[in-house]
C-alpha cells in the first residue's frame, strides 16, 4: 500500500488537524525516548516505526534521546545496542539527546519552583508518603513538611546535591494537591538520592530527576511538537501539562502529549524486567539469543528490517491494548524471505541412499535456478553423484497411498535430478534403517526434454550429494513460551511455560555453494525453511539458524489441542 493511498491513523489525525489550525508545518518535531536499560523489543519497533515514519511522512525531524534519569540499571551497553537497532531498521534520527544533557537546566527550573512555593523538600520515608497519597476515591493528606519556608527547602535542596545526604533520607516533591482526583497530582516526585555513577556523568550527579519532571521538559527543550507515548501515561499528562506550565515561554513550541496503545505479542514476554529475568537466570543465551523478542534477536535469528517495518504498519496504532499473534510477524518474515532467500539443499536428519545403475566414481553438476521469484538471482551448479543424503521422514519401507515421498517399489523424482525407484534397505542391530537402495532412469534428468524427463511423478525430494555434503550445526528455534500469554496468569510464574522445545541443535548436511556463507547471509532450504548464518559461525563450522518454518506449525497444533 503506498503512502498516498493509505488511511490516516489517529495519530496522523491529530496531527493534521493541529496543522489545519495554524501550526506551522516547519515546527515539527518528533522522538523516540527509550530508557537504556534493556535491549529494544519487538514492542519498541513499533513506536520507533511510528515516530521514525511520522518524520518521514511530513519531512519532520525526529530525535533519538535516552531518557537516562536512573544509574541504577542504565548502561552504555543499552545505549549502543539501542543505536544499532533503530540502524539497522533504516531510520536515521535527527540529533542524538540524553535526558543527561538537561540535567543542570532541569535543577535551575527544580529551584526556581522552590522559590515560588511550588516545590519543597520531603524528608518521610517513602513507605510514609506512599501512605498519605490515599486512594482514587480519598484524597491524600499532606506532608508535615509541606509547608518549610522557602530558605530551608533551597538550603536542603542544595545539600541534596552536594551529597550531605543519604540515599531516601529527602526527596523534592511538586506541591501540587494533594486532593486531587488524579493520584499522580498528589505532590509528585521530582527528584530522589542515588548515591551511583551515572554511565555518562560518572559521579557529578547524586540526585536525579523522576521520569515526569523530566520527560516533558526535555521535549520543551528540544522543542519537540508530539510526544507520543503508549497508554499507560495517560494519566500521566496531567502532570506533563503543569509542569510544562511552569516553564514554557509562549514564543516557543509547546509539546503535546498523546497516547496510543501498547502491543502484547502471543508466546513471549516483552516486559524489560521479565527479559532480564530470562538472560539472568540462563534460559536463553543472552539478550540477543534468537528466542528473545528482542530486535537484537530477531536480527540474529534472520529477520529482516523490512519484515519488521511491514509488521508494524500492518498492526498499525490502536487506541486499545490487545494481544498480536506473533504468527503475524512469522507471515511477513516468510513473505520477505520468499522474494530474497537463495534456494539452496539441505538434509537436516540425514539418511543414505544409493543409487546401484549410477556408473561408479562419476559425478554430473546439475543447473538449479537460485530463486523463481528474482530471476536476476540466476542459477548456480550443485553435484549429484552415486551416493545421497536424503531426509530420514522421506523414506518409509511400506507407506499408503497419502504418502507421496519415497518408499519401497515406489517412484519419486530428485530436486533437478533423476527419477528414482527404491529397491530395498538395509538396517542395523535396532531395526532401524540405515541406507535405501534405488535405481534412476539415466533419461529423466529434469531439463534435458526428453520423454522420459517429463513424466509426471508425485514426490519430489531435497538430496545433498555425500562426497560434496558440507558438514553444518543446525538450530532449530521455536516459541520460547508454550503459552500464548505466558504473563497474564496471577497464579503462575511466567518461567512455567517456558518451552522445553524451543531450541534443539542438530548436525546437518548441506550443499557445497553454502562453505562460503558469511554470517547473517538467508537461505532458504528447500522444503524444510528459512535458515540465516549465525554470529558464531566460523570458517571450520557453519552455524544455521532456522528463522522460520515454510508454514505456520503452531495453528496446526491449536487446531489439534
Amino acid at each position: 500500500m503506498s503512502e498516498t493511498s493509505r488511511s490516516l491513523n489517529f495519530i496522523e489525525h491529530i496531527i493534521e488537524e493541529d496543522l489545519s489550525k495554524g501550526f506551522p508545518k516547519d515546527k515539527l518535531r518528533f522522538r523516540f525516548p527509550p530508557e537504556p536499560n534493556g535491549y529494544l523489543h519487538i514492542g519498541h519497533a513499533s513506536s520507533i516505526c511510528l515516530n521514525f515514519g511520522l518524520g518521514l511522512r511530513y519531512q519532520a525531524p525526529v530525535n533519538l534521546r535516552f531518557d537516562d534519569t536512573n544509574p541504577i540499571n542504565e548502561e552504555q551497553e543499552y545505549v549502543d545496542a539501542i543505536k544499532r537497532d533503530v540502524e539497522w531498521l533504516g531510520f536515521e534520527w535527527e540529533t542524538e539527546c540524553y535526558a543527561s544533557d538537561y540535567f543542570q537546566q532541569l535543577y535551575d527550573w527544580a529551584v526556581m519552583l522552590i522559590q515560588q512555593g511550588k516545590a519543597y523538600v520531603d524528608s518521610q520515608s517513602s513507605e510514609e508518603i506512599a501512605l498519605q497519597k490515599g486512594t482514587p476515591t480519598e484524597p491524600g493528606t499532606e506532608s508535615p513538611y509541606r509547608n518549610r519556608s522557602v530558605e530551608e527547602n533551597l538550603r536542603l535542596f542544595e545539600g541534596m546535591k552536594e551529597g550531605k545526604f543519604k540515599e531516601g533520607e529527602h526527596v523534592l516533591r511538586a506541591k501540587i494537591d494533594m486532593a486531587s482526583s488524579n493520584m499522580l497530582m498528589r505532590d509528585p516526585l521530582m527528584y530522589r538520592i542515588l548515591h551511583r555513577p551515572h554511565h555518562r556523568t560518572n559521579t557529578d550527579w547524586c540526585i536525579y530527576p523522576m521520569y515526569d519532571w523530566t520527560h516533558g521538559e526535555s521535549d520543551y527543550m528540544e522543542q519537540v511538537s508530539h510526544s507520543f507515548c503508549t497508554m499507560e501515561f495517560a494519566m500521566h499528562r496531567e502532570l506533563y501539562d503543569w509542569f510544562l506550565d511552569q516553564v514554557v515561554d509562549e514564543d516557543k513550541v509547546r509539546p503535546k502529549q498523546r497516547e496510543f496503545a501498547r502491543r502484547n505479542f502471543s508466546h513471549t514476554v516483552v516486559s524489560k524486567r521479565r527479559l532480564l529475568q530470562l538472560v539472568e537466570k540462563g534460559v536463553v543465551t543472552g539478550w540477543d539469543d534468537p528466542r528473545m523478542p528482542t530486535i537484537s534477536g530477531l536480527r540474529r535469528r534472520g529477520y529482516t528490517p523490512e519484515s519488521i517495518k511491514a509488521f508494524a504498519q500492518t498492526i498499525g496504532i490502536a487506541k486499545r491494548d490487545n494481544v498480536v499473534d506473533v504468527s503475524l510477524l512469522e507471515f511477513h518474515v516468510r513473505e520477505h524471505l520468499n522474494k530474497i532467500a537463495p534456494r539452496v539443499m539441505a538434509v537436516l536428519n540425514p539418511l543414505k541412499l544409493v543409487i546401484t545403475n549410477y556408473p561408479e566414481g562419476e559425478e554430473e553438476w546439475l543447473e538449479s535456478e537460485n530463486n523463481p521469484e528474482d530471476e536476476s538471482a540466476g542459477f548456480r551448479k550443485i553435484p549429484f553423484s552415486k551416493e545421497l543424503y536424503i531426509e530420514q521422514e522421506d523414506f518409509k519401507e511400506e507407506a499408503n497411498r497419502k504418502f507421496f515421498r519415497l518408499k519401497l517399489g515406489g517412484e519419486v523424482r530428485l530436486k533437478n535430478g533423476y527419477i528414482i525407484k527404491a529397491t530395498s534397505c538395509t538396517k542395523d542391530e535396532d531395526g532401524n534403517i540405515v541406507e535405501v537402495q534405488c535405481t534412476y532412469d539415466p533419461k529423466s534428468k529434469s531439463g534435458s526434454g526428453t520423454e522420459e524427463s517429463l513424466r509426471k511423478v508425485k514426490g519430489t525430494l531435497h538430496w545433498v550429494s555425500v562426497k560434496h555434503a558440507v558438514e553444518a550445526e543446525v538450530r532449530l528455534y521455536d516459541r520460547l513460551f508454550t503459552d500464548e500469554t505466558p504473563d497474564a496468569h496471577k497464579d503462575k510464574d511466567f518461567m512455567e511455560f517456558i518451552n522445553p522445545d524451543s531450541l534443539k541443535v542438530i548436525n546437518a548436511f548441506v550443499e557445497p555453494s553454502l562453505a562460503e556463507a558469511k554470517v547473517g547471509d538467508k537461505f532458504q532450504f528447500q522444503r524444510m525453511g528459512y535458515f540465516n548464518v549465525d554470529k558464531d559461525s566460523s570458517p571450520e563450522k557453519l552455524v544455521f539458524n532456522r528463522t522460520v518454518g515454510l508454514r505456520d506449525t503452531w495453528a496446526k497444533i491449536q487446531v489439534k489441542n
